[in-house]
């Protein structure tokens, strides 16, 4: 049993101290590959290139926190609200297909599930709670909220095989992220559920319902001092 446990410690060791050397690596530089881009180059492809945080438009940043996390500049990489929110039960006759306690990832657990772990549903779905809990965390202490969202914006999925917001905008507006206005920031944030069927062009019914919403909050938010600091 001791050897058992001594294996097991080392092991753990070793995968803290290399995830937090990964983890270190990449402030400077862009994940080179993630598992989401593997799985899905063999069907799709992959489209990337990724950008600085100075060359993503502003407007994409804040679709981005407007639609998917707009705590994202005040808390530690939970919304422990919106967690419990999502955990209370759906009242009689309001139909949803967002199971309890769906529905509350933050910004910073997408980007912890997209760098380093994988996507899926189902059992595989738990397992990776619990790694993803420890990823949240980390990426938080070590990265800080500008580089979260920086690499958020370049390693996402926004089409099939599209990943980041530079691929997006010229594959659909045939421009640089950084000339994004708000329409087509949003339009592209809107499919981001589940961007192999909400698509962007031809415009879904999701996407183009969604995005004036988007937009709406968008302009809610604008104001905001925490979320104008972040995006100076």
């Amino acid at each position: 049993m001791r050897k058992i446990m001594r294996f097991i410690g080392k092991w753990l060791l070793i995968l803290f101290f290399s995830s937090l050397l990964y983890t270190i690596i990449c402030i400077w530089l862009m994940p080179p590959i993630t598992i989401t881009q593997v799985s899905n180059s063999f069907s799709y492809g992959l489209k990337r290139d990724y950008i600085s945080w100075n060359k993503i438009s502003n407007n994409v940043k804040l679709a981005a926190i407007a639609s998917e996390d707009q705590a994202f500049p005040d808390h530690s990489g939970f919304d422990w609200d919106a967690i419990e929110k999502s955990l209370k039960p759906k009242k009689k006759g309001k139909k949803t297909k967002i199971p309890l306690g769906g529905g509350a990832s933050t910004i910073t657990q997408q980007t912890a599930k997209n760098v380093f772990l994988w996507q899926g549903g189902s059992i595989t779905k738990f397992v990776r709670k619990v790694p993803e809990l420890y990823f949240t965390k980390l990426i938080e202490w070590v990265w800080g909220k500008e580089r979260i969202l920086e690499v958020y914006l370049n390693v996402i999925e926004m089409g099939p095989g599209i990943f980041g917001i530079q691929a997006a905008a010229n594959h659909y507006f045939n421009k640089d992220a950084s000339k994004l206005t708000r329409s087509e920031a949003a339009m592209i944030i809107a499919c981001l559920p589940n961007p192999k069927k909400f698509t962007v062009k031809p415009m879904s019914r999701r996407v183009g319902w969604r995005y004036p919403q988007i937009l709406k909050q968008m302009n809610n938010l604008a104001g905001d001092e925490d979320v104008q600091a972040l995006l100076r």
